[in-house]
């Protein structure tokens, strides 16, 4: 029978002072930029006033998370060179980023919309089809949300905390109330602000691990040999390489999650807040430091081999910090994780939080409503997904997060096609795209549920291909085999409330 956990004081006490910074930025971020908060506009987009630097910095917070900070490396511990397939689509995503979203963000910011569903409603006429896209980003990012406060959770244990239901979760449920409320004063200006604090500090981290860690261990030499023989110890796929028969499964997962990566409430969330199209095309440009960052970080997993870490799955990082550092860098690197989960949870609820009003209160249950009762209304809807998302981890197995999160990534590209392929052409009509979706999250979610909820299926004669794509695949096909059908019969064309020029970039003064 094991002993009680052994409390970490000092790294307690700096992660302490470290969280207490962070609350009283997140409170004061309500007086940053000025404005009305009443209004949706300002409190869940910022008043899209966010410039270069401050996009970059909450584009970073809100796609670099503490679960990918504890994931990716886990999973490079655990299987080596396929882990990397998050560097690879954080690459693609950029260029996605740099030639599909200026166009979003120009027809969003002359149309008033606020969110993707706004958009597709403008565009195809379809409430129905708004409707399918907003009930699928909230879905999306409720586990996502869940998944944050795993990253929170294992500091806790590291430091002396225990584990759920031993004690971390009341320090779970205290950064989550202190979360909540400072997100509901502040709303999208908060994580904003946080979000220097964040990356900065996740760079600092980053920065020490990649020099101090190698040098105790002899040097990246010693570290990748002990990573390849420990691989080949293994006898499977695993190793410092990809294996032949990884290299599809790899691909297809780096493209399909590059193509869903801005699709996610979070993410348009946080695009829709950029000043100009301008800001959003330089951030495609400066976005890639986080990529090698990124790439930086799956390395811990490696380190970790090296340094005789015998925790697993998402206790790798901690572990390897609390061997590596003395305890009040420890305080330091883990206070980064934690903020790295809250900046992220609070874009991500406010995103799904202007769906939910804007494509759901909205139009099916006050179409009056004004723009005061629209703002409390998202407000409150914030509030009751980030306390959904810690119901899921206390009381629910941490599995069934995860494999929902796997499923959500699969559920979220599904709606590519309404909104990607929106933004260059209206062919394709809003009853086509519908069955698309619903044949396309029926595919995804019985792929995927046939392979014990994993992200990727073995089609013979081919190898692993990420469901998300296959399921995309199959949604496209119905989209325009249902659109030529509904064109043979000269079906009426629904209005399109936007015209080619709003997807333009403005002329100049």
């Amino acid at each position: 029978m094991s002993g009680a956990p052994v409390v970490h004081a000092t790294a307690w006490a700096v992660f302490a002072a470290f969280f207490v910074l962070i609350t009283v930025i997140g409170f004061a971020a309500a007086r940053w930029k000025a404005a009305n908060l009443d209004h949706l506009h300002e409190w869940g987009l910022g008043g899209r006033r966010f410039g270069t630097l401050i996009i970059w910095f909450l584009l970073g917070g809100d796609l670099y998370t503490a679960y990918t900070v504890i994931a990716v490396p886990a999973l490079a511990f655990a299987t080596g060179a396929y882990a990397f397939f998050a560097l690879a689509y954080s690459v693609i995503a950029n260029v996605v980023l740099f030639a599909v979203i200026p166009r979003l963000w120009n027809v969003c910011r002359r149309h008033d919309y606020l969110t993707s569903a706004d958009f597709v409603a403008g565009r195809y006429g379809s409430r129905r089809l708004a409707l399918a896209i907003a009930l699928t980003g909230v879905l999306a990012t409720m586990p996502y949300i869940a998944l944050q406060l795993v990253g929170m959770q294992v500091v806790f244990e590291a430091m002396g905390f225990g584990g759920m239901r031993e004690g971390a979760e009341i320090a779970l449920v205290v950064s989550f109330v202190v979360l909540a409320l400072y997100t509901y004063t502040s709303g999208l200006r908060a994580p904003a602000m946080l979000a220097f604090v964040k990356d900065t500090m996740i760079y600092v981290f980053v920065v020490a691990a990649i020099v101090v860690i190698p040098t105790k261990l002899g040097g990246y030499g010693a570290v990748f040999d002990a990573a390849s023989r420990a691989f080949e110890a293994k006898g499977n796929s695993a190793g410092i390489l990809l294996a032949p028969n990884q290299a599809l499964a790899f691909s297809t997962l780096a493209l399909g999650s590059s193509f869903a990566l801005f699709l996610y409430p979070q993410s348009v969330t946080g695009v829709l807040a950029a000043s100009s199209a301008g800001a959003i095309r330089r951030n495609a440009v400066l976005l890639p430091a986080y990529s090698l960052a990124l790439g930086l970080i799956a390395l811990l997993g490696y380190m970790a081999i090296a340094a005789g870490v015998t925790a697993k799955g998402t206790a790798v990082v901690p572990a390897l910090i609390m061997q590596s550092f003395p305890e009040w860098f420890v305080g330091f690197c883990f206070a980064a994780i934690a903020l790295a989960a809250l900046v992220p949870a609070a874009i991500m609820s406010i995103g799904a939080a202007n769906l939910v009003t804007r494509n759901i209160w909205r139009p099916y249950v006050n179409d009056a409503v004004t723009p005061a009762q629209e703002s409390r209304i998202a407000k409150i809807v914030s509030l009751l997904v980030k306390f959904g998302a810690l119901a899921f981890v206390v009381f629910l197995p941490l599995e069934f997060a995860i494999n929902l999160q796997l499923l959500g990534g699969i559920w979220i590209l599904q709606t590519f096609p309404a909104v990607v392929f929106g933004l260059f052409s209206n062919w394709l009509r809003p009853n086509a795209l519908l069955a698309g979706w619903a044949g396309g999250m029926l595919l995804g979610t019985g792929l995927s549920w046939s392979q014990g909820v994993k992200p990727v299926y073995v089609v013979p004669g081919l190898g692993g291909v990420y469901i998300g794509l296959l399921a995309l695949a199959a949604n496209i096909g119905i989209c325009a085999l249902l659109t030529v059908l509904a064109n043979l019969r000269r079906l009426p064309i629904p209005t399109d409330a936007t015209v080619a020029a709003d997807y333009e970039d403005p002329l100049p003064d």
